[in-house]
């Protein structure tokens, strides 16, 4: 029985370890080398080919240097790979490094343009806003992805649910716009758990595995999913650029996968929870969650998404008020960052989102917060207190 044959929690649990019956272990082995041996100089030299030019080495071959390939991270790439049923992926130093190393093999190609749909990531908007890779960027609305595309169009870049807002695009309708651009989704809120894009049409999907897959706070990573043919023009990217991902961070994040669907749903059940709690006050102007009522009119929740995921926005109305609260909670941390077992608060457009312009900045009395693994009693009595304040 192979991890491919399995439910998506068995292999969440499975996948990347098919090999460690034969190897006599139960879990996958640290290999931190960062040289290897060469066999003969011209094997050593045919294998620095393939790798550097994006691709993996044959069984029994070496890898000659971990800037190329490195087997802890494989594992972790395959697991990641079986979840978003893609054909491969391609693990980073962190999920900025991921997007820039797609951006720039979509340069590399001759097709810099890209196509963006905001709300993004503030570090994603920022990046593609200064044109520092050498893209240039037109901002589109959902609906006009089609439009927007040009000759040199090389890529869509999108995030749903959107961050810090919590917006949903229908990523079937938007991918039919784009017709033969490959579209990138960021699902780093969402997570496989939730929602696969690439079943929506959908050719790369991106993780800050920082956040969710890896889960606790302690690791620094990136990712992308995506087919065999697209990844071998990424991979010379990361070789070539050094963002790779550690070893260490490798198994962490690997080992992350095995829990990721507990604890997405159990904090997501928290979250619908929380937020419903919002939404029944008087004193907020708007709570942005995709399982409270109108959020979600088009349905996606059920249909794209199993579910409206674990991280949720509120609109106290200023930044004076958003402050007094985010610097008045106890038990919750105020920190950025989402996805970990504790639950975190933010201030996005003073922070994160710092950067984004201001016509694009999200509101300034808009906190976001993702929901950890605490009890919803301890993280509503802590808002309830800070609120008070």
């Amino acid at each position: 029985m192979t991890a491919e044959n399995l439910s998506f929690d068995s292999r969440a649990v499975h996948a990347g370890r098919g090999d460690l019956a034969g190897l006599g272990l139960h879990v996958p082995p640290i290999d931190l080398s960062t040289t290897y041996p060469l066999p003969t100089v011209d094997e050593g030299g045919a294998a620095y080919e393939l790798l550097s030019g994006g691709g993996v080495p044959e069984p029994g071959q070496t890898a000659v240097y971990q800037r190329l390939w490195s087997p802890g991270v494989a594992r972790f790439e395959e697991a990641l790979a079986g979840l978003e049923g893609a054909e491969s992926a391609v693990a980073f130093a962190s999920g900025m490094a991921a997007l820039t190393a797609t951006l720039l093999s979509r340069v590399a190609a001759g097709r810099p343009h890209v196509v963006a749909v905001r709300p993004l990531y503030g570090g994603s908007d920022h990046i593609l806003a200064t044109g520092l890779l050498g893209t240039r960027v037109t901002w589109a609305t959902a609906d006009g992805v089609a439009d927007a595309i040009e000759e040199d169009t090389g890529l869509v870049v999108v995030e749903s649910p959107a961050n810090p807002t919590l917006d949903l695009v229908d990523l079937r309708a938007l991918c039919a716009q784009a017709g033969e651009v490959p579209v990138l989704v960021d699902n780093t809120f969402a997570t496989p758990v939730l929602q696969r894009p690439l079943e929506l049409g959908a050719s790369i999907v991106l993780h800050s595995v920082t956040k969710f897959l890896a889960g606790h706070g302690d690791v620094l990573g990136g990712a992308v999913a995506c087919s065999e043919e697209m990844a071998r023009q990424i991979r010379p990217v990361r070789a070539i650029t050094g963002a790779v991902m550690h070893p260490l961070s490798g198994y962490l994040s690997h080992r992350g996968l095995q829990t990721l669907p507990v604890r997405v749903r159990a904090q997501q059940d928290t979250a619908q929870v929380v937020a419903n709690w919002l939404a029944d006050r008087d004193d907020l102007e708007r709570v942005h969650y995709p399982g409270v009522e109108g959020a979600d009119p088009a349905g996606l929740v059920g249909t794209q998404m199993s579910g409206p995921g674990a991280v949720l926005s509120v609109d106290l109305g200023s930044f004076e008020r958003a402050a007094r609260v985010a610097e008045g909670v106890r038990m919750i941390v105020h920190a950025v960052s989402l996805g970990g077992v504790d639950t975190l608060l933010q201030h996005p457009a003073a922070v994160t989102h710092r950067p984004v312009t201001d016509d694009a900045k999200p509101g300034q009395g808009i906190l976001r917060i993702s929901i950890g693994l605490e009890s919803p009693e301890d993280i509503i009595a802590d808002l309830e207190q800070a609120l008070a304040r």
